[in-house]
C-alpha cells in the first residue's frame, strides 16, 4: 500500500471523530442560543453527503402552520404523475369550502392570508401548476383550499406514510374554525419535515423530473426571514416556512456553491416574541452553515 493511502486510510476514522465532534459541540451552541428566547424549539439538520445528523426535540409535534403545504405539494404532483389531471388544467378560484366536521361552509378572510392578490382571481380560472406556485412562495391559503380539496387531505396524509413520515398529519385546509375548535390541526415534526425534504433532494418523491420541478418552486419563496436570512448570496435554499400566532418554522434544502446539500429545519412554538425567534432561528441557520462549509 502506497504511503498516500495510508495516510488516508488512517486519517478518515480521525476525520469522522472530528466530524462528530464538531456537531455536538455545536448542539450546546444551539441549545444555548434557543435558550435565549421564550418558547419551545424543534431541530433537524441532516448532511446529505457524510449522513451526519443534528437534532433537538426532533419527534415533538408542531403546529404545521404552512409547513403542511409542502406535503399537499407532493401529493399534486403524485396525482398529476398518476394521470388523474394535468398540471396545466384549470380550476376556477372560488372562496367557499366545507368543513371536515360537518361539511358546513366556510370562507377565508383576505386579511389573514399572505396571498391577497389572489383574491383577485376568484371567478377566474388558473392552471393546477400556478395555484401551487401561489401556494408555496407566497403561502396562499386560499390557493392551499382548492388543491386540498381536489387531491384530498388524506390522500396526502397516506402519502407521507409511504414516505416513511409517520407523525406528519394533514387533516385540513386552512381556517376550519370549526375542525379548530375540535382540536383537529394539521402537525409536523422536525424528523418527519426532515425525511420528505431529504427525499426531494435526492429526487425520490413522485419522480426525478418532478423533484426538480418542485425544487424549483421552493427556491422562488418570497418569505426568507430565517433559514436563508444570513447565508451568503451563492448559497440557495429550496424552502417552505410556516408562521401562526406564537408560530415561526422554516423548512428546506440548502445547496451549498460547490455542489453539496444538506437539509434543516427549523420549528418553533410558545414564543411570546416571535421577531425574537425568527432571529434566534436564522442565527441557528448561520451557526449550521459556518459549521457545515
Amino acid at each position: 500500500m502506497k504511503l498516500p493511502s495510508l495516510l488516508l486510510f488512517f486519517s478518515l476514522p480521525f476525520y469522522v471523530f472530528a466530524q462528530k465532534t464538531s456537531l455536538a459541540s455545536l448542539k450546546e451552541t444551539i441549545q444555548a442560543r434557543l435558550k435565549t428566547v421564550e418558547g419551545e424549539f424543534g431541530v433537524a439538520f441532516k448532511d446529505l453527503q457524510t449522513h451526519e445528523t443534528l437534532f433537538i426535540n426532533e419527534r415533538e409535534n408542531f403546529h404545521a402552520a404552512s409547513t403542511m403545504k409542502t406535503p399537499v405539494m407532493i401529493e399534486v404532483f403524485k396525482q398529476a404523475k398518476a394521470k388523474k389531471f394535468k398540471l396545466t388544467d384549470s380550476i376556477v378560484v372560488k372562496n367557499e369550502f366545507k368543513s371536515i366536521v360537518d361539511g358546513s361552509p366556510f370562507k377565508l378572510d383576505i386579511s389573514d392570508d399572505s396571498a391577497d392578490d389572489m383574491y383577485r382571481q376568484i371567478g377566474k380560472k388558473m392552471t393546477i401548476y400556478d395555484l401551487t406556485y401561489q401556494m408555496i412562495i407566497v403561502s396562499s391559503n386560499l390557493a392551499t383550499n382548492i388543491l386540498i380539496e381536489l387531491v384530498d387531505a388524506k390522500n396526502a396524509n397516506a402519502t407521507m406514510r409511504q414516505l416513511g413520515a409517520q407523525n406528519i398529519q394533514v387533516l385540513r385546509g386552512v381556517e376550519d374554525t370549526k375542525a379548530f375548535q375540535k382540536g383537529l390541526s394539521n402537525s409536523v415534526t422536525a424528523y418527519d419535515l426532515m425525511l420528505i425534504f431529504e427525499k426531494i433532494a435526492r429526487k425520490k418523491v413522485v419522480s426525478k423530473k418532478a423533484c426538480e420541478a418542485m425544487t424549483q418552486i421552493l427556491f422562488d419563496q418570497k418569505f426568507n426571514e430565517i433559514i436563508p436570512a444570513q447565508l451568503p448570496a451563492i448559497v440557495k435554499v429550496a424552502h417552505k416556512t410556516g408562521s401562526i400566532t406564537g408560530v415561526q418554522h422554516d423548512t428546506g434544502i440548502i445547496f451549498l456553491p460547490d455542489g453539496r446539500k444538506y437539509v434543516l429545519v427549523l420549528l418553533s412554538k410558545k414564543l411570546s416574541h416571535p421577531k425574537d425567534g425568527v432571529k434566534a432561528l436564522a442565527d441557528v441557520s448561520r451557526l449550521i452553515y459556518d459549521v457545515v462549509k
